[in-house]
Parts: structure tokens; sequence; C-alpha cells
């Protein structure tokens, strides 16, 4: 037993002993005798906490307790904790149990904290005040945050309330009386006059001195700052960050300057109303705030940098309107808050649903209790920041609707762009004149539309003391959510998502048109659709949002985020490509843009009657691509990331470029003249490559001209052109673009000047003298291009200015164009032709189909001409290996084709056709808005000008005779006849049983002018007839019996030759009906030529013909019969008058 006493005699001794040294060390002043007196009062005072759990473990002394200094505290303690020198094991069990259970407490440390309370934080660089506290001793400073009971001083309870700077990660609190016999505080006598002196030294010694205090960890440097002479502290519990408890605060001696406030605190309610504010506005347009109190724990952190945080799972609190730096470091879920005069906001809008308690200045943020928690892991992008949003309140003048969308914006796009676009504090640096914060610059185009300009500052010192009150909060309007910025990955889903929910097939082959197709038409026709949405199409209207970066594997250029890459073609402006390689990188803010989504199908519907039946469909594909003019776009210069992720998967978003610092190179300037197509091409093996079968490389081709001689790089700039020796003046060249290369498809374009930049060491003779492995590429065409290069994936392109070499300025940079004499004839001596024209329609053909032999896309175009008032229409194949084709060719864009291949049909029709020369410039968009030209109203005589005439008009006519009516039920697979509706195939026999009707019909109609012989197919024959809906049914009906009935009038008056009885009912009646009134009567007909406009046969010139007048014979020169197809046809609105005009002509 003496031995045990002995053994624990010598501990306390040895805990003394260390006790005493580490007070010396780390509070007395250097070089000056131990304070022997504070010594003692420290080691007092940890024995007065300790006593109460000494006495069950039979110690004095807290000897399983060690002093800790700040400076070890920073070091070595890590992770967030606290420490209380009078808990047992299950105090702080009960204390824990009390964070919830869904949170994890606080881990607990026997550690004690000794240090000085200051308000200045010991950085001779930044020595000012600011309102927060810290603790310190001779090794180091860090900050706290206190929590002070309304009995201690008003002074030290402002201060720790309103404490500003660093961020701190863990807070605790925890209440228990006070020790029985605390020290009275001693109040500086220069500071209050002695009664109040002596009264504030009562009112601290009669009750306890509740505190809590904030360590700061990281080795980040905060905003601290230091207060006048200081009290010295003893802390034997705390918790890393923010915590220290209340009645184990022990003040031994205080000197302050200044007079407290005088203050009798109320008993605040929960939750009141003062009567004398307004509601929400019956209108709901404008609305005034209400201004209450509230005590309620913080739930949730929402975002911090922000200041908006959750509040018992329901309210959201908002302290961006205060400066609010030290409570950032204490916030967090757990702790308890009370707020006095703060504003209550409802229905805000802009995306934000739950009500938002949010102080102003004159309102007051008390802390009530810290967190028993352990803090959240938080992404990075949350901690900085907090600059970016005050800015917003106080520069911007952001009311709380529009500053609670503002933060969720820079949320998201913070998401969207870092880290691999940008490190967070990149993003959300502070924007200053000379460097703007990026997030700043994206929102700025709303936000100058949302917030007027010339907005009043906020004054403070009126928002705080002036009557009646005036703050930011006091009135708001609900918003409408102006945009957000979803993801390229979520765009581009919705875009899918909408595209495949309008697919509907019955609208795309409407009736009766989609009744009479059989089934390789009817698949044909729904193989390729397309869909363009306008931001107008969703709520809220999206902005694109993306880094530019082109595809090394596929040419083209996307858009870029973290979530994916998003297709795009770009223009500078109509009829202006994108030629400048230096946009690569940049970031591209676009609030007008169309988002296409290109529809492939395969399907196999039997008939039309199936449409509705989605398992037809076996196939379904989706090209999803943005198209913008980048002058509706902010493009926006993105700084590099500081550091890429050694461990991330993910590659760089932006091609890699020169390493920095000085530059070696060479490059020289070529005029560019033609680009060909980008596609799979064989390429020569050089000497000693793989004995391997080269397989087809993605690659394109362009020629061009050398401007000038080789220039070396000088400094940041590049030296005087090289002398030509020996070099024609016309030097012309070859460029290869294969492997990563293709990346620069989208930005050559011929008539533009660029500059080819070779890094490294200069090379002697590089752009004189091509491959010889690259020789054996060049067609015979191509005989007169002296150098052939291969671009290498290293070298890079940019574009020239016209002062870089004077010739740039005398070079002509108009596309090339065909005469409409050399498109329409037959002559294919040239037979490669260039054009623009406007796109419209798009089909693709299966083999098969059409007399189609292999699949292929067809368009159809009208040539944009200046000297024809009525552009010809020409048809445009494009075949394998050019399928896909190029993005953008949709109706109603403008393209320029440059060398297409010419050639003319069996029936003399002129076409063009893909080769891989071929260039393609899509010049503009379809529009945003289709608007329906009406058809030109024209005599028939007009028709007869050849390629001026318009390829498709309407016109008021007779119909003078039928020349021919065949009505016929067909199989919708094989086509062949269906007597009373089946299939009389044989060998095979018709998988299916499915039959279809099928009408035509010849009419010879003139206006005066001339004739024309129409052709009305289907439906068109119903109304050629006059028959309503009902009757037309009820005629096919008739013949499904037969299965066909044709009809052939020789003349007026001569019978019909029917290939059915001629006495048959049904026949009769035909023949009746296509010589009564109700057929052969005045019309306006819509028609299209049956033959697209041609020089290849000449136009026949007018004939001679006899007409009888009674007994009078009279020669005239009739025109040549024009021959059309009918589009619809309508009953005149007058007819008595058109009978007249066609009477009178």
């Amino acid at each position: 037993m003496a031995a045990c006493r002995a053994e624990a005699h010598g501990s306390e001794q040895a805990w003394l002993e260390a006790a005493q040294a580490f007070i010396e060390e780390t509070l007395c002043p250097p070089g000056k005798e131990p304070d022997v007196q504070l010594t003692q009062l420290v080691i007092d005072c940890v024995k007065t906490v300790w006593l109460p759990q000494g006495r069950n473990q039979g110690l004095t002394l807290p000897l399983s307790y060690s002093f800790v200094s700040v400076k070890d505290l920073r070091t070595h303690q890590r992770l967030p904790c606290c420490s209380h020198l009078s808990w047992s094991s299950t105090a702080y069990q009960t204390w824990a149990k009390e964070a919830g259970p869904r949170g994890v407490p606080l881990p607990r440390e026997r550690l004690l904290l000794l240090g000085t309370l200051t308000d200045l934080s010991g950085d001779l660089e930044q020595e000012c005040r600011n309102g927060s506290l810290y603790i310190r001793d001779n090794t180091g400073t860090l900050g706290c945050e206190l929590e002070l009971p309304p009995s201690c001083n008003e002074v030290l309870r402002r201060r720790a309330l309103g404490a500003l700077g660093c961020p701190c990660a863990s807070v605790s609190l925890d209440h228990q009386s006070w020790p029985p016999h605390p020290h009275p505080c001693s109040l500086p006598r220069d500071g209050f006059p002695p009664a109040q002196a002596q009264k504030q030294a009562q009112k601290c010694a009669a009750k306890p001195c509740w505190g809590a205090g904030s360590i700061e960890r990281s080795g980040d440097k905060s905003k601290e700052s230091l207060l006048h002479p200081v009290s010295w502290w003893i802390i034997p519990s705390w918790q890393p960050c923010v915590c220290h408890r209340a009645e184990c605060v022990r003040e031994l001696e205080l000197e302050l300057e200044g007079a407290p406030l005088e203050t009798n605190p109320q008993p605040l309610p929960i939750l009141s109303n003062p009567q004398d504010k307004k509601g929400p506005g019956p209108d709901g347009l404008v609305r005034d705030s209400r201004l209450l109190s509230y005590t309620g724990t913080v739930t949730g952190t929402l975002n911090q940098p922000a200041g908006l945080y959750e509040l018992d799972g329901q309210l959201g609190l908002c302290l961006a309107y205060q400066q609010f730096r030290g409570l950032r470091r204490v916030v967090r879920p757990g702790v308890r808050l009370e707020l006095q005069d703060v504003h209550l906001l409802q229905s805000m809008g802009g995306g934000t649903r739950r009500p938002m308690l949010a102080p102003c200045l004159r309102g007051a943020v008390l802390l009530q209790g810290f967190s028993r928690l352990m803090p959240e892991t938080q992404s990075s992008h949350r901690t900085p920041g907090a600059s970016l949003y005050e800015q917003l309140v106080w520069e911007h003048q952001l009311g709380l609707p529009l500053y609670l969308w503002a933060s969720k914006a820079l949320e998201e796009l913070a998401c969207k762009l870092c880290p691999h676009v940008l490190r967070h504090h990149q993003f959300l640096q502070h924007s200053s004149p000379g460097n703007p914060s990026l997030g700043l610059q994206i929102l700025a185009p709303t936000l100058e539309v949302l917030v007027p300009p010339g907005c009043p500052g906020r004054n403070t010192h009126n928002e705080i003391l002036e009557e009646p009150h005036h703050c930011p909060l006091q009135k708001y309007a609900r918003l409408q959510t102006p945009c957000s910025f979803p993801t390229l990955a979520a765009l581009k889903e919705e875009g899918k998502c909408r595209a495949w929910a309008s697919f509907d097939p019955k609208t795309l082959l409407p009736l009766p048109e989609a009744s009479h197709l059989p089934s390789c038409q009817l698949n044909q026709r729904l193989a390729w659709s397309w869909l363009c949405l306008l931001p107008s199409a969703f709520h809220p209207a999206p902005v694109l949002l993306g880094i530019l970066v082109p595809s090394s594997r596929k040419g083209c250029l996307r858009l870029q985020d973290q979530s994916g890459s998003l297709p795009c073609l770009l223009l500078a402006k109509p009829s202006q490509p994108l030629a400048d390689p230096g946009l690569i990188g940049c970031l591209v803010r676009a609030e007008r843009f169309q988002l296409v989504v290109e529809r492939n199908v395969r399907s196999s519907f039997p008939s039309w009657k199936e449409l509705s039946m989605t398992g037809f469909m076996q196939k379904k594909q989706a090209r999803v691509y943005v198209q913008i003019f980048l002058a509706d776009a902010l493009i926006l210069s993105v700084p590099r990331p500081v550091l890429h992720s050694a461990t991330s998967s993910r590659p760089p978003l932006t091609e890699p470029s020169l390493p920095e610092g000085p530059h070696i190179g060479q490059s020289r300037l070529f005029l560019l003249s033609h680009k060909e197509a980008l596609m799979k091409r064989n390429f020569c093996v050089p000497p000693g490559a793989s004995s391997e079968v080269p397989k087809p490389t993605l690659s394109f081709l362009v020629l061009g001209s050398w401007l000038g001689g080789t220039q070396r790089k000088e400094g940041t700039g590049w030296g005087p052109p090289e002398p030509r020796e020996g070099e024609n003046s016309d030097q012309k060249v070859l460029l290869i673009f294969v492997s990563s290369s293709v990346r620069w498809f989208e930005f050559l374009h011929p008539g533009q000047v660029y500059r080819l930049v070779v890094p490294g060491p200069p090379t002697p003779m590089l752009f004189k003298e091509g491959g010889s492995s690259c020789l054996s590429l060049r067609p015979p065409e191509l005989a007169g291009y002296a150098s052939c290069l291969t671009v290498q994936d290293e070298w890079t392109l940019e574009l020239a200015s016209s002062q870089d070499i004077p010739e740039v300025l005398g070079v002509s940079r108009a596309l090339p164009e065909s005469s409409l004499t050399d498109l329409l004839s037959g002559n294919l001596t040239d037979s490669l032709v260039s054009f623009s024209a406007e796109i419209l329609s798009h089909l693709w053909i299966k083999p098969g189909s059409s007399g189609a032999t292999r699949r292929c896309v067809k368009l159809t175009v009208a040539l944009e001409t200046a000297d024809c008032e009525f552009p010809p229409h020409l048809d445009i194949y494009v075949e394998d290996p050019h399928l896909p084709p190029p993005r953008g060719l949709l109706p109603g864009a403008r393209v320029y084709f440059n060398q297409l291949e010419k050639k003319v049909s069996r029936s003399h029709n002129v076409y063009c056709c893909f080769r891989s020369s071929t260039y393609v410039q899509v010049l503009s968009f379809p529009p945003d808005t289709t608007i329906s030209a009406p058809l030109p109203h024209i005599y028939l005589a007009e028709l007869l000008q050849g390629e001026k005439a318009p390829f498709r008009a309407t016109a008021s006519c007779h119909v003078v005779l039928v020349f021919s009516l065949q009505l016929l039920w067909v199989c919708a697979h094989c086509t062949s006849i269906c007597p009373q509706g089946r299939c009389t195939r044989q060998s095979p026999a018709c998988p299916t049983q499915t039959s279809i009707s099928q009408a035509s019909i010849r009419l010879l109609v003139e206006d005066g002018t001339a004739e024309a012989v129409v052709t009305c197919r289907n439906h068109q024959v119903a109304a050629a007839l006059g028959l309503c809906p009902s009757e037309w049914t009820s005629l096919l009906e008739l013949v499904r019996g037969p299965g066909t009935v044709a009809l052939q009038f020789t003349g007026p008056g001569a019978q019909p030759e029917s290939s059915a009885k001629t006495d048959e009912p049904l026949t009769l009646f035909l023949w009746t009906l296509c010589t009564s009134f109700s057929v052969l009567r005045p019309i306006v007909l819509s028609f299209e030529l049956e033959k697209k406009p041609s020089k290849i046969i000449p136009l026949e010139p007018p004939r001679l013909q006899r007409f009888q007048y009674g007994e009078s014979l009279f020669p005239t020169r009739v025109n040549p019969r024009i021959r059309l197809s009918c589009l619809s046809i309508q009953e005149p609105e007058h007819p008595s008058a058109l009978g007249a005009l066609v009477s009178s002509c």
C-alpha cells in the first residue's frame, strides 16, 4: 500500500514538474524570470476542475492529461477531436449520444491547452483587427471561437460572437456548472470608470463565465490579428478547430480597452412575428419580408462559401448579407443559433422552394451551442470562393432570390468545369479589374439583364441605425429562373429522350399519303428524320457551356466538360466558317444555339396499318450535336490548370501545346486553295515498315501555295522570311493530315492563309522537299505540286493575319463556283462542279429501293444563282465511304459544295455525287422558325423558259381531257396485283398478305397560254375526280374484287379502252365520271416539273396546229405540252370568274 502511494506521489511530482516547465516555456516572456504566481494559478485551476473526477479515481492531479502547445497542436493533431478535463467516460458517452443516430461524434483526446486570448493574429504583415479571436502562446497563434453567456462581460461576448477570421472544421458545446470558487476578474483602471469597473468585476465574479474556443489546425495563413493587452486563459477543455467548454475556462487576469455596451437581454421566443410587418402582397409581384426572431439547429450545409445552411431540416439560412467570415468556421451541422431581427422570405422562385431566413446588418446571429458532430467531408470546390460570393452581394447588389440562383449556378458550373478544366480557386477567384473571375464572367450576361444598372450601394451605417429600416432583404419579387447550366451529357441525353419521345411514324407519314405506300417506301421514308431543339423549348432555358476541343480520332469539334463531350458545328457568322485554331481550349458560352438530333431507324413495317406497333423497329440510332454562331456566343480564355491529377484516368481536355518558356522552331505561311474530304484512305508503306497489310486511315489532304520563305522563332515572334533560292514564286504544296493531325480539319478552309509551325531545332529544307514515301499518293492531276509534306502530330497551325506578309492583301478569297450553264449542260469534259445551294430534302435510300444498288443519301437542293428568280433543283447522292454524311446537311441549311462529280442519268437528268476531292462547308444553319413560303402563281407558258422556270408553282387552269385512269390493289411487300386482297406471287410466296390501294390519273390542262399533261397519284386522284373521302373509299372497295381497273381515253368522244369489260357497271361509272363536268372543270393546280430543268435536251419548238371554228380552219402555232406532277388540287374561289378568264384567253 505504501509502495503504491509512493509511486503515485512520484507520478504526480513528475507531472507537476512537466507542467511547470511547460508553463514557463509557452507563457512566460523569454529571457525573464519565471512567474511563480502564474504557474501556481494555472495548477490550482487544473486541480479545481479535476477535483470531482480525482475523488473517484483517488488522484489529485490529471496524470492522464498533458499540456499541448499551439505549435504541437498545429503540427501533430490533424484530426478533429475534443478534450474535457472534468469528464468521465460515462459523461463523454452521454454527450456523444446527443449527436444523434446519424451523426458521428467528435473523438476524445486528453490534452490541456494553455494560451492567451487576443484579437491579433501575430502576423506582422497583416497587423490589424477584424473581430476575430485567437489563442496565443510563445510557439504560435490559432484562431478560436468563444461562446459566452449573458452573465459575462458584454465586450467579451460581442467579440466572441462577432469573431471574423479563418474557417474551422469542428465545433462543440456543453453547459455545466462552474466551479464553486471562481477567481474574480480584475478590470483595467483606464478602461472603465471605477464604479462601472467594479460592477463588471462583480458580475463576472458572481456567475460563471461560459466559454468555448476554436483552434485552427490547417497550415494556411489566416486573417488573424492581435487584441491589445490581454487576459491569461487556461483551457483544460477544448476541441481543435472550435471547442472550449465554458465551465472549464478560468479567467485569471483581464485588461481591456473601451467601454462595454450596457444591455439587458430579454428572453426570445422561438418564433415571433411583429404585427407591424406586412406579408406578401396579394398581387404576388413585389413582396415584403417578415421580420422575426428564431432559434434553431443547423442540420445541413448547402453552400459554405456562399453562407447557405439548413435549419431544423426545413428552413434555409443565408448569412451572406452579414459579414460572417468568423461564423464560417463555426456554423456547421449540429450548431445551435439564435437569430434576432432576421428576415423571412418565402416563395422566392428561382429554383428555391424552402423558406429562407436571412439577417441583414441590423440583425444578430448568436451562438447558442457548438456541434458535437465530426466535420463532414466536403468537396474541395466549397472551400474557396467566399470573396466571390461577397462580391455578388456587396458590389453587384443582388437580392436574395437572385443571389440564391447565382450561388446554385456557380456550384453547378464548378461541377461542370472543375477540377480537370480549372482548379476551384481559379474558377471562384476574387474578381478584380485586371483579373476577372471566370465564374463571374459566365454569369455576367444574365446578371446584366436582371440587375438594372446604377443600383445604389449598401450604406452600412444607415442600414443599422436609420429609421424606418431599409435593407436589400426588405422587399423582393418572385424570380422566374432565368436559365440553367446543364452538363453536356445531361443536355445530350435530354435531346435524345425528346427526339425519341416525339418520334411518331404516323406524324412523319400522315394519312392519306401513308396508306398508299408499299413497305419498302414506307420504311425508307422513316429511315432518317431530325429534330431541332431551341433553348426556348426547355424550362428554364439552358445555357450551353463547354471547352472547345478538336477530336484527334474523328476530326470534328467538340464542347467538353466534366461529364463528357458534345459534337458541335461552329460558324463565326453566316457564310463565314471558323478558321482560327487559337480558339482551341477556350470556353464557349452560348444562349442561342440549335440542338440537333438526327434519328436513324431500321424498321420493317408491313404497311401503314402497323405504324403504331414499335416492335417493327429493329434498330434506333441518334446523332446529337449543336450548331452555334460564335457571333452569338461569349468566348472566354481559360487559364491552364495548375496541376493535373496524376491519379486521374481522364486526359486533359485541351490539346497539348508547346512547353512554357522560350520556344524554338520554324514556320512557313501558305495559302490554302482546296481541301479534300475527311475519309479513310490507303497510304503507301514506307521502307522498313511492318509487313502487315495497312488498313485505311482517316485522313484528308489540302492543296495550297507557299507564301514567302521559312521563318524562325525569335523571342515571342517570327523572324524575317529566308530567301527562296531556286524556288518558283508560286510554289504549290500538298499537305497530308493523318493520325491525330486530323484535328485541324474543321479549321482549314479555302481562301485562308495559315502558318504551319514546326517546334524544335530548325531543320534545313524541311518545307522544300516532300518525303519520298508520299510521292505515290499524288494522282496525275497533282503532278505540279513540288512539295508534299505529311503533317506530324506535334506540328501546329495558326491563322495568319494580313500583316504577316504583304502578298496576302492581294489574294482573292472568293469560293469558286460553276456557272448555271455548266451545271445543267450535258458536257462532261469538266465533270467537277462547285456551287452554293439550300437543302430542300434529306432522304436515306436502302439497297433495292428506287433502283439503288447500295445504300446512299439523296439530297435535293435549290441552287443559288444571282441571275435566276426561281432557283433550279438538283439531286446530290452521298455513298460510301462518305457515309454518314457530314453534320449540318439539314433541310433549310445553306451549304457550299466544292468539286462534286456531275453525272447524267438515262432520262437525261443532271445529278451530282460525292468523291474524295469533295469539300463541303455549311454556310448557314436552318432558320429557327420555319415559315413555308407560298408557291408562286404563274401562267403555264412561263414554264417554257427552261432553267429560269420555277420547279414548283401554282396555276389556275381548266381540265380539258382525261388521258388515263388506273385503280389497283397491290401487295405491300412485293407490289404484285392482289385480286380479292390476296397476293398472286407464287415462288417464293409472299411473307405477308397485306394489300394497299394505288391509283393514278393523267389529265390534260390548259390556262389559255399553254397546255400541260399532269400526273396525279393515289389520294390526289380523289381530288381530281371530285370525290369526297367516303365516296373515294367506296370506289376503292369496289376495285378490290378484280384487283385492277384501267381506262385509256384516246380523245374527246372516243370510247375508252378498259382492262375490264366495258359493259360492267364500274367501268361505265368511271367512263361517265371522267367525261363529266365534275372532272372537266376549273381547278387551282399546285405542281412540280416531272423532270428537273436541264440543257441536255433542247426545248421543242412550237408546232403548227389547225383549229376549226365552224367551217373555217385557223392555223396556230402551239407550244409543246409540259409534263407536270401534281402536288395538290384545290377548287377555285370564283369558278365563274376563272371560266371567263379561260374563255377570254
